[in-house]
């Protein structure tokens, strides 16, 4: 098995290439690169090897940039510090990848799943489509998933599953769960707006941000706005779509 080595780490690629070797003693590492231009022209100028490991941040670009320059044909393994948030579509549309630093059971497991697939007209193989993906789920950004907050037996979670909306009142912001609990956080709304997922969670006036699982109803109220209707309720008074925001709302809500 011939594999080529893209990695711009020289420790890295070292502690790569030595597990690959281990795990497989008759593999053969062609050749370690460590930037774009380099790959590229490797890749141009030699017989595609059986495999490809490849870091995603290399010292001149991303390594897509690859792609864009040259056709491969080999199989690919991304190496990457990207977290699993961003990490799906690395697992669709390539033989596998991991995270960094590489340890050896997880090598192991990849190099086991490139040999079953290896040979097999469905062997998988980059297209721009699949890169555009990739990159696509790299930039996306990570919402938080749960805040901290002080109950009577301390600290503890709560899941943005079971918050129904935020509300600021007296300058202290709280949350209100589905079971209709209320909590003191340690945010404004302002930075709430940008830790919550936009398509979960909508600023509806200047005090208070609702979840779509919360709404229940919605109608037309006097001056442009709109009246919500919110389980568990809220003050008549709080939950009123300002008029600058309805347009953006009705969208969110898919109306």
């Amino acid at each position: 098995m011939n594999c080529l080595i893209i990695e711009d780490e020289f420790h890295a690629a070292k502690r790569l290439s030595g597990l690959v070797t281990r795990l497989r003693p008759n593999a053969q590492i062609l050749k370690v690169l460590d930037s774009v231009d380099d790959a590229t022209e490797w890749l141009e100028q030699n017989t595609a090897p059986d495999l490809i490991f490849m870091d995603i941040q290399l010292a001149d670009g991303l390594s897509f940039e690859i792609f864009k320059k040259t056709r491969i044909e080999a199989p690919v393994i991304f190496t990457t510090a990207f977290d699993e948030y961003a990490l799906r579509a690395f697992k669709t549309n390539s033989v596998d990848y991991l995270l960094k630093p590489v340890d050896e059971p997880e090598l192991a497991a990849a190099l086991e799943k490139f040999e079953r697939l290896f040979g097999k007209t469905e062997t998988p193989s980059l297209t721009m489509d699949a890169i555009q993906s990739l990159l696509k789920a790299m930039a996306q950004p990570e919402y938080s998933n749960r805040f901290i907050i002080k109950t009577n037996q301390g600290l503890t979670y709560i899941s943005v599953q079971e918050i129904a909306w935020f509300l600021s009142d007296g300058g202290l912001t709280y949350l209100v769960s589905h079971n209709n609990k209320r909590h003191h956080l340690d945010y404004t709304l302002e930075q709430l707006e940008d830790l919550l997922d936009p398509k979960q969670f909508f600023r509806i006036n200047r005090k208070m941000i609702v979840g779509i699982q919360s709404v229940q109803k919605v109608s037309d109220y006097f001056n442009s706005r709109l009246k919500i209707a919110l389980r568990p309720a809220s003050g008549d008074e709080d939950s009123v779509v300002s008029r600058e925001r309805v347009k953006a709302f009705k969208g969110w809500l898919g109306a």
